[in-house]
């Protein structure tokens, strides 16, 4: 398991910026996850952001007035989002550390745990619930885990997406392996972007069953909008504003979550 975190940890730190761009280029994730996240987060919340990234989240939500921890793999993701928390103005405390080991850092309980990143790259199922396990000893009992996976389905929305990009990849065997899992139904994990694990939108709630939380959300975080992410985006204003609100009316539609290429649970810890 080594050798995989630092493959992911060194294509982290070789990409912060980009990463931060991601949301840029791709704003409906964002744009509809804090929409489903403001129901609950509130000024004053304590909110705990277990790989997060450069930090998007967690600026969000320190500028609403929350109080952000982020705890991030990437030493330079981690150093990105405290540049850019500055530059925004707000309190950000941001550790480099493995979600596996995050209890060393002795942090306490917290209002909102997220946890949106961790499962796009545990290989091992272990892992993962280690890491939704370690999340649940960081929440207040009342609490809100915030929980992202990514879509098996996504593999498919990339090629939508990219003109020539499934000629490309059409004699690569992890792409096969790939295709004959979400053809038969189940998870798969290997090389993509990185190393990472792809669920088939079907297996997150058996997943998360186990946990014992109060299932509140499930909901794909690009609703309907990812296939056609690019052209939408070139429309005017009003028809993306439309396009936006008709997504919001869809999110939770189980028959619709490979529209989108990531999802998030949202589950409440018994008090």
């Amino acid at each position: 398991m080594k050798e995989h975190i630092e493959t992911v940890r060194a294509f982290y730190n070789q990409g912060a910026a980009g990463e931060w761009a991601r949301l840029e280029k791709h704003p409906f994730e964002f744009l509809l996850t804090t929409w489903m996240m403001d129901r609950y987060i509130r000024p004053g919340d304590t909110v705990l952001d277990i790989g997060g990234g450069p930090g998007r989240y967690s600026i969000y939500f320190a500028e609403k007035g929350c109080a952000v921890t982020l705890a991030e793999l990437s030493e330079g993701n981690a150093a990105f989002a405290r540049e850019k928390a500055a530059e925004a103005g707000v309190t950000l405390t941001a550790h480099a550390v493995n979600c596996l080991e995050l209890e060393t850092l002795e942090l306490g309980q917290f209002d909102h745990v997220f946890l949106m990143g961790p499962l796009y790259h545990l290989l091992e199922e272990e892992d993962r619930v280690r890491a939704v396990e370690i999340a649940l000893r960081h929440l207040k009992p009342g609490g809100q885990l915030y929980a992202s996976f990514i879509l098996l389905f996504a593999n498919i929305i990339y090629y939508l997406q990219n003109a020539g990009a499934l000629l490309e990849e059409r004699d690569n065997p992890a792409d096969a392996a790939a295709k004959a899992a979400l053809a038969s139904g189940r998870d798969w994990g290997g090389p993509a972007f990185t190393s990472a694990y792809f669920y088939h939108q079907r297996n997150i709630l058996p997943f998360m069953e186990r946990f014992g939380l109060e299932k509140l959300h499930f909901f794909g975080q690009e609703g309907i909008l990812a296939p056609n992410c690019r052209d939408i985006l070139s429309r005017s204003p009003e028809e993306i504003g439309h396009w936006v609100e008709l997504a919001k009316k869809y999110l939770e539609t189980p028959e619709l979550l490979a529209y989108a290429e990531h999802a998030m649970y949202i589950g409440r810890k018994p008090r």
